[in-house]
């Protein structure tokens, strides 16, 4: 088994960026590592620079088949103040430095080690352990996991669970230490709203005009939230919690049940919990502002658009009503659903073994379900009536908060957590299915 520490110093040297990606020479060096443990690799791409592969090891046919995917594109670091080169892989202080530490070479790395070493074990697992590393997650999957999906869904025949990001971090609240694992997420639902009022002459005072009207929008969806909705996986969550809370803690979470109160009990979460605000709502921030031209023409209308994230099994319709009671009747709102799926009601059959995993690398650590707010690859595998799941566990320091440096500068990730998920990883496909 390689070892999954300079296993993932090695693939944060690849400068896999995306745009524009470029991650065939990170895939090619996975493809080589798998093929030394022989096992077959089939590699496609729809762009020849950014491939993507897929490996199997053949189960005993006993239970459907097990899902590992990952990607190797990172975000750009573009205007970030870096303490040390994001490409560099350095290790200091116990830490793995560089941009894709956490999200998500550091995930690959772990799956990766652990697929090498069961090939390499000879065992054959109740069900086929796949392993699919994919390219431009970060940009919609286009050529990554939604190509896989759409034209070469045979590679995946079988598979019934998938196993990637985003999960299995702590989360302390109320003295306990939580381990959320996603079992759904919030859909893509981009929305463009339109404002119109009178155009003239910009030599002549104008009140009322649309780029006056679209201030007052954007005023509108600063102040005020959507509505309250509570769905399965977020109740799943709210149990998962209670259970292992006291005094004032449980109560604010079992106020949070309910969504007569739930807005409320938000309010008296910490700043740190402020990753679970949108698992209860729609959501919507405005991305792009376009209008006007010449700067002596008033322009008659002004585009505004906005990144909305719906709650699995809400409707786009009601969503966008939401929006039109906010920001106003005589606002124009065109919207579109992305071509993905997510999970309503998550199947769960795969959660016990997670969990048993997460208590074993953590016996003081509790397991919950999650509603992932943002999106992963794992709503591309769900249209083939695969169940996914966030899980990649990772030991942390108790100062050490997973989400400030997601995306940010100076990502790192501790070489401990490192070690500790490949073994977590190690131990699921051994026991799979549980």
């Amino acid at each position: 088994m390689p070892d999954p520490v300079e296993l993932l110093q090695t693939l944060i040297r690849f400068d896999t960026t995306n745009p524009p990606g470029g991650e065939r020479a990170a895939v090619e060096h996975i493809a080589a590592l798998i093929e030394d443990a022989g096992v077959e690799v089939t590699t496609i791409a729809k762009d020849p620079g950014r491939p993507n592969l897929v490996a199997r090891i053949t189960g005993r046919g006993e239970a459907p088949g097990l899902l590992l995917q990952g990607h190797v594109d990172v975000v750009p670091t573009t205007g970030q103040q870096w303490s040390r080169d994001p490409f560099s892989g350095d290790i200091v202080d116990g830490f793995v430095w560089g941009r894709g530490a956490l999200d998500m070479k550091g995930g690959v790395a772990m799956m990766l080690a652990a697929f090498i070493d069961l090939a390499e074990r000879g065992e054959q697992p109740a069900g086929d352990i796949v392993l699919a590393i994919v390219s431009d997650e970060e940009d919609g999957g286009t050529f990554g996991a939604r190509f896989l999906v759409d034209e070469h869904p045979g590679l995946l025949a079988g598979v019934g669970y998938a196993v990637g990001e985003f999960g299995g971090f702590p989360l302390n609240f109320g003295g306990s230490r939580f381990y959320p694992v996603q079992v759904a997420e919030r859909v893509p639902v981009p929305m463009r709203l339109t404002v119109r009022g009178p155009g003239g002459h910009g030599s002549l005072p104008m009140k009322g005009g649309a780029m006056a009207k679209a201030a007052r929008v954007l005023g509108r969806l600063e102040r005020r939230r959507l509505p309250v909705h509570i769905v399965p996986a977020t109740r799943l969550m709210l149990e998962g919690m209670a259970e292992h809370l006291d005094g004032t803690s449980k109560a604010i979470v079992q106020r949070l049940v309910n969504p007569a109160m739930a807005a409320a009990a938000l309010k008296a979460l910490p700043s740190k919990l402020g990753v679970m605000e949108p698992v209860f709502r729609n959501t919507v921030n405005a991305t792009v502002i376009r209008g006007g031209g010449p700067i002596n023409v008033i322009p008659s209308t002004v585009e505004i658009t906005l990144d909305g994230r719906m709650l699995p099994g809400r409707d786009a319709a009601d969503f966008a009503d939401e929006v039109k009671a906010i920001v106003g009747r005589d606002v124009e709102i065109d919207f579109a659903v992305e071509g993905a799926t997510t999970t309503t009601e998550p199947n769960m059959d795969l959660f016990p073994l997670l969990a048993d995993v997460i208590r074993e690398m953590d016996p003081d650590g509790h397991p919950i379900p999650f509603l992932m707010p943002a999106v992963t690859d794992g709503r591309w595998f769900a249209c083939l009536g695969i169940q996914p799941y966030g899980f990649l566990p990772m030991v942390l320091p108790d100062d050490f908060v997973f989400q400030s440096l997601t995306h940010a500068a100076d990502e790192r990730i501790p070489v401990a957590a490192v070690r500790a998920g490949t073994e977590a990883m190690r131990r699921l496909l051994r026991r799979y299915p549980g």
